[in-house]
């Protein structure tokens, strides 16, 4: 009898009696006494259970498998050992998490340039600078609050519900109330409610792919192993959250929560903090870098005032203001916008980026480790190659448990015989088969379900329907066979047959004979042989052969062919790497498969397996972290890994400067997941575990996806760096032009409005707009930026210095031009302010690409910088011409060969970046002209 008895929680008495174990005595709530729970000898390991028989596994835990625990004594093991369950560390509260916002060097800065503005009484700055990290806080915690979930996801793999004996009753409960003692019954389909040690396997097989990478479940029994380290040697044991493929079984829950396998492995990602972003480390490097030079700038006023007699305290001043208005406060509005939209655009192509500055990591990314099971491949069996007696041949297309797929029979003589002769290689599997298949949903062996499909694919529906089985010889690691004997159930005739499936070895040592074109031909040690080769060049590729007979005894059967089953690479796989590998980023294959499946995989999936070098987790046991270190590198493929061999791969890798990309979907590659500077889980097929470890998570579980994040990571660093060059390279002409004037002695050639004008120009949309800049097709095919290199390198400083000297020099001459009386009138500022603006808008045009010509990338690609612009310019028509903004702004008109004057001038600095960027194509066109010839050479 199966009933709910969550209530009988809510009402137990309190226990008033002290229960003595191993000589620990135990009090209740009420006697005060202290529950050394650390100390208790009756909990287990799983490697301690999985060594001992299963009477002495009950004898310590004090239990009994015929009847289970007493419900008060079940009570008073969970208040010592606490629920089944996670503890998750506690969420911080939202405020502080806002605060955390405000920790960013470069905010840092900022504020310390507000508080000097409103020291200085220049209220203005202060606002606007207030007004911009408030923008640039709130996005940022908006965008990375939504991403953000609980770690107590996580639960969602233990299972809600177990079926538990208690008292000699069978009940069905919430699984986070079973204790240490507790006996479970599992079933197909079931997901292990916590670690146990099995007393009953029939037919049990479970899948441990989230644990070990093994594509295969693993056949349990319930004999003691000999000590070993490993969940594949553990093969009484049944962990928590591994799913019940196929069969039935009992056992004695040994550990519960954070002391089971899982729980290990939880607690280990708990330990490893997640490093920073390299663009959170380049961000720092430029607040610092700024800082520095505005207090060189402080420095060198300073010291040329007291040169010039001035007094110290003015020319302090003035050196603070200009190091204040030189500080791009627009710079991380732009670095956040850029990036929402950035996270916003990946969410819409089924990649959900958790915090902010992920997003561009995946640009600087050299190397991606991406498991295999789950990620690389679906985690569902396929026949992919079949094989006839009379040497049909036919590969079969589409993967996992349906009927979406061809099968492609190669070149043959009749292909109503060839597909006649494979209908008969199906039929065996399909009927010697106790698989069910509902929905795309497989209950069974993962073989068997691969051949259901494959019969599905083949039209053969319902095929075991036609047969009424009255034996069957189950498959034993002994026989390595399955057979069943059946009888037709339409038509007269009512004779026995067998059906046989198994290692192709086995079956042909049953059989007389082998099937050609329908007719039956005795079996000789030649055919036998060719046979044998066959199954011997399908398994080189990494396949499961699977042999196929029948026949009327089982000394006496006739071939009929085979079939070769793997867990085959997702569509796209092999020409996402191919394409990685070209833009110079390295795939490695991390799994815990065997190495022949392993190498094969990668093999298909275009990895090098040849001149690169394979790798075992037991070989990296024997490593020490510098061989390690020295070895990585040139390693393609690892195999029987475990999650702490994953780790080590990634610390190994990072140690040796590599920005790693790891992807993955079980929990074993949650604590890898969370030390890789980005890690990247499947959405789907994903664990809870490796979906929290991650900072990305595929939607689509499609491995393609990463390419366009990487598209969009490299994208927004270099949108980031172009607006960067732009701000620098005006806020430098502006100050020089202040600091000139002032040390010159001469008037200022722009009044404070104007300014002001300039600077929401320099900080205002045009600005905003190149951080929107459409991503660059080929900038995939460009390697990997170098991490160490900073925001501001030494071209971009080129860059920065010449725009802003063509600015100044030109701004100067138009100044002095207008200026030949020495007398400073309306249309002079008019003059040089808008001669200024102009060369804003030229120059913010120029910084839309670093290398590529604007006519290459488009005039109107950018809709968004075009409308800032035209804004931009229209707001200057207005000051000019339009008589209160004329006040204000202390304006003139200016007629239209004025106009005219200023575009063709202004213009040049446009010019100069073009050409420049021209000269510099052509040298590398050149370099790399050479550097192949020199190769080829």
């Amino acid at each position: 009898m199966k009933h709910s008895n969550n209530a009988k929680y809510e009402k137990l008495p309190q226990l008033h009696t002290d229960k003595e174990f191993n000589g620990e005595t135990i009090g209740s709530p009420e006697s005060g006494t202290e529950r050394e729970v650390g100390q208790l000898e009756m909990w287990l390991t799983t490697s301690d259970a999985s060594t001992l028989g299963a009477e002495e596994v009950a004898a310590r835990l004090r239990t009994d498998v015929r009847i289970g625990l007493r419900w008060r004594e079940a009570e008073l093991r969970r208040q010592l050992a606490g629920f089944n369950e996670l503890t998750v560390k506690e969420e911080e509260p939202t405020w502080k998490k806002y605060i955390e916002q405000f920790k960013n060097p470069l905010i840092m800065l900022l504020l310390a340039s507000a508080l000097v503005s409103v020291g200085m009484k220049q209220f203005d700055d202060a606002v606007s600078i207030t007004v911009a990290i408030i923008i640039v806080v709130t996005v940022a915690f908006v965008q990375e609050y939504r991403s953000e979930k609980s770690l107590e996801e996580l639960t969602k793999l233990v299972p809600p519900s177990c079926h538990c004996l208690r008292e000699g009753q069978l009940e069905t409960f919430l699984a986070r109330n079973l204790v240490p003692g507790d006996i479970v019954h599992i079933n197909v389909g079931d997901r292990v409610p916590a670690d146990i040690r099995l007393f009953e396997a029939i037919d049990l097989a479970i899948d441990e792919s989230s644990f070990t990478g093994e594509t295969e479940p693993a056949g349990k029994m319930t004999t003691p192993v000999l000590k070993s380290n490993g969940h594949t040697s553990k093969k009484n044991i049944g962990f928590m959250g591994t799913l019940v493929r196929c069969g039935n079984g009992k056992g004695i829950v040994v550990n519960t929560g954070e002391k089971s396998e899982f729980g290990e492995v939880f607690k280990m990602m708990q330990a490893e903090e997640a490093p920073k972003t390299p663009l959170q480390k380049s961000m720092d490097i430029l607040g610092t870098q700024l800082s520095f030079y505005s207090f060189c700038i402080i420095g060198l006023i300073m010291i040329l005032g007291w040169i010039q007699g001035r007094p110290i305290l003015d020319m302090f001043t003035i050196g603070v203001s200009l190091a204040v208005a030189a500080i791009p406060e627009g710079l991380p509005i732009v670095v956040t916008v850029t990036l929402a939209l950035g996270v916003m655009r990946m969410a819409k192509r089924n990649a959900i980026v958790k915090k902010l500055p992920t997003v561009e990591t995946l640009g600087c990314v050299n190397v991606i480790c991406s498991d295999k099971t789950g990620t690389i491949t679906k985690n569902e069996m396929t026949v992919t190659v079949i094989v006839t007696s009379d040497g049909y041949l036919a590969e079969v297309s589409g993967a996992g448990y349906n009927d979406q797929g061809e099968i492609h029979i190669h070149k043959c003589d009749s292909l109503d015989k060839a597909r006649e002769s494979i209908c008969n290689v199906l039929e065996v599997g399909c009927v010697c088969n106790n698989a069910v298949i509902n929905a795309d949903t497989l209950l069974g062996q993962p073989t068997e379900g691969a051949l259901l499909a494959a019969g599905m694919k083949h039209g053969m529906y319902g095929v075991a329907d036609k047969y009424v089985r009255l034996q069957e010889y189950p498959f034993s690691s002994e026989q390595k066979m399955m057979a069943v004997k059946c009888v037709p159930k339409y038509g007269d005739k009512k004779e026995e047959i067998y059906f046989v499936k198994g290692a192709l070895e086995k079956v042909l040592q049953q059989c007389t004979k082998y099937a050609s074109n329908g007719v039956l031909h005795p079996l000789n040690t030649k055919k036998e042989q060719d046979y044998l080769a066959e199954a011997y060049e399908i398994g080189r590729k990494g396949l499961r052969v699977v042999g196929m007979a029948q026949g009327s005894s089982l000394q006496d059967l006739a071939y009929i062919g085979l079939v070769g089953i793997c867990d085959p690479p997702r569509p796209f796989v092999r020409e996402s790497i191919q394409t990685l590998l070209q833009s110079g980023v390295k795939v490695k294959l991390v799994t815990g498969d065997a190495q022949e499946t392993a190498t094969a995989i990668a093999s298909m999936i275009g990895l090098d397996t040849i001149h690169s070098q394979v790798l075992s987790g037991d070989q990296i046991e024997t490593m020490t972290e510098h061989q390690l270190e020295q070895v990585v590198n040139s390693v393609s493929v690892f195999y029987r890994v475990t999650p702490r061999h994953k780790l080590c791969i990634v610390k190994a890798l990072q140690r040796n400067g590599i920005i790693v990309g790891m992807t993955g979907d079980g929990v074993n590659d949650g604590v890898a997941l969370k030390k890789a500077d980005i890690g990247i889980a499947m959405g789907k097929n994903g664990t809870d575990v490796c979906k929290e470890a991650a900072d990305m998570i595929l939607v689509d579980d499609d491995f393609h996806t990463i390419i366009s994040a990487i598209e969009e990571g490299k994208g927004i660093f270099y949108n980031i760096r172009n607006f960067v060059r732009f701000q620098l390279s005006t806020s430098i002409a502006a100050l020089s032009l202040i600091a000139l004037a002032t040390l010159m002695g001469i008037p200022n050639p722009l009044n404070a409005m104007q300014i002001l004008w300039i600077n929401i120009i320099m900080d205002g949309p045009p600005a905003q707009s190149l951080g929107v800049e459409p991503v660059d097709k080929d900038v995939i095919k460009q390697k990997p930026r170098n991490v160490k290199e900073p925001m501001i390198t030494r071209s971009l400083i080129i860059n920065v210095l010449l725009s802003a000297f063509i600015i100044i020099a030109g701004t100067l001459w138009v100044f002095k031009r207008e200026m030949s009386d020495n007398i400073i009138t309306p249309r002079d500022t008019t003059m040089t302010f808008t001669c200024f603006v102009f060369f804003d808008m030229f120059n913010a045009l120029s910084c839309r690409s670093q290398t590529k010509s604007i006519f290459t990338i488009g005039l109107l690609s950018n809709r968004m910088f075009l409308l800032a612009v035209t804004l931009s310019v229209v707001g200057q028509m207005l000051v000019i011409y339009f008589p209160p903004l004329q006040k204000v702004f202390q304006t003139e008109a200016l007629t239209f060969k004025d106009i005219l004057f200023l575009v063709s001038l202004t213009s040049t600095v446009f010019i100069i970046s073009e050409l420049k960027k021209m000269l510099e194509r052509h040298l590398e066109k050149r370099h790399k002209s050479v550097k192949s010839d020199l190769d080829f050479v």
